[in-house]
């Protein structure tokens, strides 16, 4: 089950923000994640709550207003050509929409299944 993060500035609609959740789930199925297994959520910052470096790491093109920092935080044990796959479709599917790569930063967090409570105190796999 992972838990998806999207942090942006204001101003992206219901039906953007609907387009970017389906990118990610499209990205995660396609790694193995069952299409069921969705968990999203978004946050809308002002201009002066998200603070972010326009270029790093030596960026030949700015970052824009677009930028969007996406976290997906799952269970311990995914491959790096797991990841690897996920942010080839993610990328994919974001400049469909319109969105640049240089416009997205991808966070993978990964902790044990014992850490998660799925619902009711119900641990699964530990």
């Amino acid at each position: 089950m992972p838990l998806i993060t999207v942090t942006s500035l204001k101003g992206r609609t219901k039906e953007e923000k609907q387009k970017i959740g389906d990118a990610i789930q499209k990205a995660l199925a396609e790694a193995g994640t069952p299409e069921a297994d969705r968990f999203q959520r978004f946050f809308d910052m002002n201009k002066e709550d998200l603070i972010y470096d326009k270029s790093y790491p030596d960026m030949v093109e700015e970052r824009s207003d677009k930028f969007i920092i996406i976290e997906i935080i799952f269970t311990i044990g995914k491959s790096e050509k797991i990841k690897r796959k996920i942010l080839t479709t993610l990328n994919s599917e974001l400049e469909a929409l319109s969105i640049a790569q240089k416009d997205v930063l991808v966070i993978f967090q990964e902790n044990a299944w014992v850490t998660w409570d799925y619902t009711g105190g119900q641990v699964l796999h530990a």
